[in-house]
């Protein structure tokens, strides 16, 4: 019994494995990858800010139209969401690229570069691809193509999501991924799982990292108030200062982390970005601002921290003879990788780039928005290399010197492309 088991069990791997292969791709992938390489040349030189993308919508829609799939237009304001139908009824899978750019003047000397210039919240600031949505938009463009040239080969129906303002919508404005959702972007139909990748410029191209449950933090932001007493700075003693406060409340909340939270669980971080106080050097003011960060990779650890920030803040401030109060807004949820979709898209991942170049990862302290798209429905979020190989130098995100090697881009297509398809059709 036990041989005949063993039988069954490996002929249904086969099954699965020489289904999985016989798509005969591979001359669609050689012909899309210029294409995907000008494309992302394109919105790297034209580059929109978050809720701003009205001509990257319109260029990723025209493209999308003139491949025969529906098209819906001013999703989340900007977004743009293609519907392709298989041959054949079957699950419904979403591909997700983030389309803004970030109020970064670029400093490359690349035939392409961005030398758009905009307005971000009052200030004059230049506008670049300074995270790689370019190249998430691009490599979407690319599958899009080749999935709706080869619709006898899905089972099912592809939904694919250009998102607007990952980045964060400006303020006092709605955006981004939790805007798409309250809009019914996984409804209608309803998806049953969601794909989605990040470009890294410190992998090598040709490598994608991944991780099951916890992969990028929640992410949120602090304002702490602290409330003194004005005096002249030469008596300290006839007032209460709020920045010798602020100071010790800084200095408290990172023994949260050093000495309360579990690090050998995940990761924490808290950062206090922006201290605002005082007009004069000799007056002790009335009031200071802080402002921060917090990156958590687990929920119970989020809670002791928050908890303990509140607690600390208001204490210390009473200790000194002031008073605090603590206020916390989330930016992300815990991008969660579904453990079963993770391993059952593992095989595909490893077909297409190669077992050795499909590599496990530790959590990161970023986020992402796309998790809130996994809070509605399992999903998968991985990193691909975009490091020129060799090279020992990376170029961070967010940074006026990030840069891509266009070669990255083809795994990219190639991998959404066939998990797609390995997902429907399995």
């Amino acid at each position: 019994m036990k041989t005949k088991c063993n039988l069954i069990l490996g002929f249904v791997i086969c099954c699965f494995t020489m289904q999985a292969q016989n798509y005969n791709l591979d001359s669609e992938y050689r012909n899309i990858e210029e294409k995907v390489i000008e494309w992302r040349h394109h919105f790297h030189q034209n580059p929109e800010l978050s809720n701003r993308e009205f001509k990257t919508a319109e260029k990723i829609a025209a493209h999308l139209q003139a491949l025969g799939i529906e098209v819906q237009t001013g999703v989340a304001k900007t977004g743009v969401v293609g519907l392709l139908k298989g041959n054949k009824p079957g699950k419904v899978i979403a591909l997700r690229a983030d389309i803004d750019a970030l109020p970064v003047t670029e400093r490359n000397d690349l035939p392409f570069k961005s030398t758009v210039s905009s307005e971000f919240m009052g200030v004059e600031t230049g506008v670049m691809h300074a995270c790689g949505h370019d190249t998430h938009t691009a490599i979407l463009m690319g599958v899009a193509e080749i999935l709706a040239k080869n619709k006898d080969k899905i089972n099912g129906t592809v939904k694919f999501i250009f998102q607007p303002a990952e980045e964060g919508p400006p303020p006092g404005e709605e955006g981004g991924a939790p805007l798409m959702i309250k809009q019914g972007v996984l409804q209608n139909p309803n998806v049953d799982a969601i794909f989605g990748l990040h470009i890294n410029s410190g992998t090598a191209v040709g490598v994608i990292k991944y991780k099951t449950e916890g992969i990028m933090a929640a992410v949120e932001r602090f304002v702490i108030n602290v409330k003194g007493k004005q005096t002249h700075g030469s008596q300290p003693w006839s007032g209460v200062d709020p920045i010798l406060i602020s100071a010790k409340i800084i200095d408290g909340l990172q023994t949260i982390i050093s000495r309360e939270s579990n690090l050998t669980q995940e990761a924490a971080v808290i950062t206090v970005g922006k201290i605002t106080s005082g007009v004069r050097f000799n007056i002790i003011p009335e009031s200071a601002e802080l402002i921060g960060t917090v990156r958590t990779l687990n929920p119970e650890m989020r809670e002791l921290i928050i908890r303990r920030m509140k607690e600390m803040t208001e204490t210390i401030a009473k200790a000194y003879g002031g008073e605090a109060t603590f206020q916390i807004e989330s930016q992300t949820t815990i991008t969660y990788n579904d453990i079963d979709l993770v391993h059952k898209m593992l095989p595909t991942m490893q077909r297409v780039a190669g077992t050795t170049n499909v590599q496990i990862m530790k959590a990161t302290t970023g986020g992402e928005d796309f998790s809130y798209f996994q809070e509605v429905v399992p999903g998968f979020y991985f990193f691909l290399g975009g490091m020129t190989p060799g090279n020992t130098q990376s170029f961070p995100h967010h940074t006026p010197d990030f840069k891509i090697d266009d070669a990255g881009m083809l795994l990219g297509v190639k991998t959404l492309t066939e998990m797609s398809l390995d997902f429907l059709n399995n």
